[in-house]
């Protein structure tokens, strides 16, 4: 080889060096592709791993409670010993003893004033003609009986003129289901057990007949439908006001429903919830569909601020040229929190900053500050932790591979900024809209006892008691007491005066008639 190297011309050798150097050139640039096609494929498993991790907490996460024991454990015996039998019953006689003579605790609840009280006066046993009573202690404790049922019966008299011309009777009071049974107050603890309580009718009707009262379930049903829908003049004239607010929350939850064109299959139907922050008003409005139409018979003609989270059909309503679209931090900071796992770092960092956005809104509300002062302390001192993290997004997101769960969260973060930064132009306006998911939050509690609605029309009628249990919620009403004063006047009032039956002018009511 060596022999016929020598023999070759100057030239000739140059050209296998090329040969040779354009070769390992070649092998590296090979070399380098299958790198970086490993560094890919390493990536793209971490995220896969990744989401993997996050279905599995979502499935399985704080949520299983299965105990499958020691496989190790001998079987018990089935007979104890005599003798531990009796040493047990001494130490059980010890412990009773003890947790009598054991002293109150110090941190007693103070019993409410608004109560009745039963009073019972227990008097020292034994002959006490030869004592004289020097004074009294008093213990007091909570107690509670049972829901009473009983039976109000109408006796109404009949008069006759003297001269026989005519027969008087007196008139029957307002009832909410004409010659049937249930009265106001029976009907409205049936529809806020189940709507409130989450208590289905099965149930109820199983608590009806421990009190020897048994009623059929097709009439339970009919009860509630009945009350329902004379709820229906009250819930237009919400959904008529709904409209006109100049500041609405939006989100929706879904529901099963029976109708279905599959035999067996439950509809997968929507509740679309609107929420008025600045009144404190709460719509439910039930769409058999998750589609841009549904939320059109309440925002089609809406004007001001609509706040929403991530999901494509709210963008339809937002870029209309009378609507202000703001984003919800809630949803960014989730986005964030998924991709801990993924790249902790810069998660840690983007949550930081959001916490910070965070603290200012909790100096405000602390302070009671109004609406032009929350604007200004945003300004201060929210609105240059946003442009931080604007700024540090904008320079992170171009190292960030996008299908990672830190390049969605940064994605999702970068295509919402404006929306997301609007709340900082006026202090009446809210960081997130996690008051529209509390008001939802009992749907979802609702859905684990009775699964579903019997039809699209009973869905839309559960959204009308939903919306307005929703409101006593938020004003601090009693439910019970707010729904049997509504069916009890709902057929009777002038139709200019129904806004006084809705749940916080009927709480003003009652604090006035208190005064």
């Amino acid at each position: 080889m060596q022999t016929e190297l020598e023999n070759l011309s100057k030239e000739e050798l140059i050209k296998i060096a090329r040969q040779q150097l354009s070769g390992r050139k070649s092998l590296e640039r090979k070399t380098q592709a299958q790198q970086a096609e490993i560094e890919r494929l390493t990536r793209e498993r971490d995220y896969l791993k990744a989401q993997v991790e996050m279905f599995q907490r979502m499935q399985f996460g704080q949520k299983r409670e299965r105990f499958e024991g020691d496989p190790a454990q001998t079987m018990l015996p089935f007979n104890a010993d005599p003798a531990e039998v009796e040493h047990q019953q001494e130490e059980i006689k010890e412990k009773i003893e003890y947790v009598r003579k054991r002293p109150n605790h110090h941190g007693r609840a103070k019993l409410p004033e608004h109560l009745p009280v039963e009073e019972i006066e227990i008097h020292p046993q034994g002959d006490l003609s030869r004592m004289v009573c020097i004074g009294k202690e008093i213990t007091e404790e909570l107690e509670c009986e049972p829901a009473k049922f009983y039976i109000k019966r109408y006796i109404r008299y009949k008069y006759a003129a003297k001269n026989g011309e005519g027969v008087k009777i007196a008139e029957l009071p307002e009832r909410v289901i004409a010659k049937g049974i249930p009265g106001a107050g029976l009907l409205a603890m049936i529809l806020t057990d189940k709507y409130v309580d989450h208590l289905p009718l099965y149930r109820q009707k199983q608590r009806f007949a421990r009190e020897n009262i048994h009623i059929p379930s097709s009439t339970i049903d009919g009860w509630a439908k009945e009350a329902l829908i004379k709820l229906e003049p009250l819930y237009d004239q919400l959904v008529f006001d709904t409209k006109a607010k100049g500041y609405l929350q939006v989100d929706e939850s879904p529901i099963k429903v029976l109708d279905s064109d599959k035999k067996g299959a439950a509809h997968q139907g929507y509740y679309w919830v609107y929420y008025a922050p600045l009144e404190g008003t709460v719509l439910f409005d039930y769409s058999p569909t998750r589609g841009g139409s549904a939320p059109l018979p309440i925002l089609g003609s809406f004007s001001g601020y609509l706040q929403t989270d991530g999901y494509a059909v709210y963008e339809k309503y937002a870029k209309k040229k009378e609507v202000t679209h703001l984003a919800c931090w809630a949803h960014a900071r989730r986005e964030f929190e998924r991709a801990l796992e993924n790249d902790r770092a810069r998660a840690e960092k983007a949550l930081c900053y959001i916490q910070q956005l965070y603290a200012v809104e909790r100096k405000a509300r602390d302070a009671g500050l109004d609406a032009e002062a929350t604007k200004q302390l945003r300004l201060e001192e929210a609105f240059p932790v946003a442009n931080e993290l604007g700024m540090w997004i904008g320079r992170e997101i171009k190292t960030t591979l996008p299908k990672s769960q830190i390049g969605k969260a940064m994605d999702y973060a970068a295509d919402r900024w404006d929306p997301l930064t609007e709340y900082l132009k006026d202090g009446s306006l809210h960081i997130d809209n996690n008051q529209i998911e509390n008001a939802i939050r009992p749907l979802a509690l609702g859905r684990k006892n009775y699964l579903f609605a019997g039809s699209h029309d009973a869905a839309q009628r559960a959204a009308m008691i939903y919306s307005f249990f929703a409101i006593c919620k938020k004003h601090g009403v009693n439910p019970f007491q707010w729904l049997k004063h509504t069916l009890q006047n709902i057929m009777s009032i002038n139709h200019k005066n129904l806004k006084d039956l809705y749940p916080q002018n009927y709480k003003k009511q009652i604090e006035q008639s208190n005064m």
